[in-house]
């Protein structure tokens, strides 16, 4: 029997009752499909941080690598200053583990309302592949003068051509595994970002020539946006930068449905990846039973395809599907009309019995 380890990092408010959910749907995929998962809990995030001044600690990276994926729950802590523990947490492990691959799916499933008119399931369905470790992310510039009238805040975008070829080419075998438009969308600012989207562009077209089976476009980021509420059916696969990938996520996220039932991956397909509901922590949710587990459900389905169990991955997919288009009135927190809990009774109950 396959045996995978998987670190689980529950983190902060709503965190440990969504990662609940999705172990126990992970379990009811192992226990039908046949492997097994050992887990391996780890108490990273605010409350940790409270206590010990200790964001993480020193031997986290090296312990994390040992591990066939990371399992992340939400990270954010009302009683901490934002950005303490997203900084020293989320963007340091992806760069520390080299997850240089953000990885999002914007799938709308039958019975999700989105607020896009006249767009069903058949227009919305595609996939972003943002470029992970790099970018204004970089935390490459500084500031002069601080306080003053005279101040000067800079912050450079850092762009190579090992990160950008990596990310692109990682979008074309993507599409090329996914196997539906097949094709990559380029997502850049070529008209003012002269310098690094001329990189993109070079980069793209060049890789674009080892694919002859994958269509090719390219699309300003705000075209891009654009294009994503009026005709979200265009794209397949779509490639972009760190901030670009940034804020188009979360318009992905809105018309597929809301936070709710976002997912995301940080992969390094060398190394350890790790996936997450793409929601915050909502603290105010916390110890409520309300909030809606399906984004980190969809998560683990993610780590599940990521380490090639495809028909576990596919099971939980279906059993969403079911769920959302039978049973839930909403997927807001408190408004679906079932507790964290039953829905992920729900979905496990399908993933074992088959849909």
């Amino acid at each position: 029997m396959k045996q995978y380890k998987i670190a689980v990092i529950p983190g902060d408010g709503t965190g440990p009752e969504v990662v609940r959910e999705g172990v126990k749907v992970l379990d009811a995929a192992k226990e039908r499909f046949g492997f097994d998962i050992e887990y391996t809990w780890f108490d990273y995030g605010g409350d940790r941080y409270l206590k010990t001044g200790e964001v993480l600690p020193e031997n986290a990276v090296d312990k994390l690598k040992k591990y066939d994926a990371i399992y992340l729950g939400a990270i954010g802590h009302p009683d901490v200053k934002p950005g303490i523990l997203e900084k020293g947490i989320l963007l340091y492990l992806r760069f520390a583990l080299d997850q240089y691959i953000n990885l999002r799916p914007v799938v709308l499933y039958p019975g999700v309302d989105t607020p896009l008119k006249d767009k069903g399931p058949e227009d919305i369905d595609f996939v972003v592949v943002r470029e992970n470790t790099e970018g204004l992310y970089a935390g490459a510039g500084g500031v002069l003068k601080k306080g003053t009238p005279d101040e000067v805040a800079i912050q450079e975008s850092i762009n190579t051509r090992k990160g950008v070829e990596r990310c692109i080419r990682f979008a074309f075998e993507y599409a090329r595994r996914r196997n539906k438009k097949k094709k990559v969308t380029l997502c850049g600012k070529t008209n003012v970002l002269t310098y690094a989207f001329d990189l993109w562009e070079r980069t793209f077209y060049e890789v674009a020539k080892e694919y002859p089976d994958i269509e090719t476009d390219y699309a300003h980021v705000d075209a891009t946006c654009m294009w994503m509420v009026k005709n979200p059916e265009w794209f397949d696969v779509i490639v972009t930068d760190n901030m670009f990938g940034d804020i188009i996520t979360d318009l992905g996220a809105m018309i597929q449905g809301g936070m709710g039932i976002a997912a995301g991956g940080n992969i390094n397909p060398e190394g350890v990846s790790m996936f997450e509901p793409i929601g915050g922590s909502a603290p105010k949710y916390t110890g409520k039973n309300v909030i809606n587990p399906l984004a980190a459900i969809c998560a683990g389905q993610m780590m599940l395809d990521y380490l090639e169990e495809r028909e576990a991955a596919a099971a939980i997919e279906n059993a969403v599907k079911e769920v959302v288009s039978k049973h839930l009135k909403s997927l807001s927190a408190g408004k679906m009309g079932y507790s964290t809990t039953e829905v992920g009774d729900l979905v496990a109950k399908y993933v074992k019995e088959g849909v």
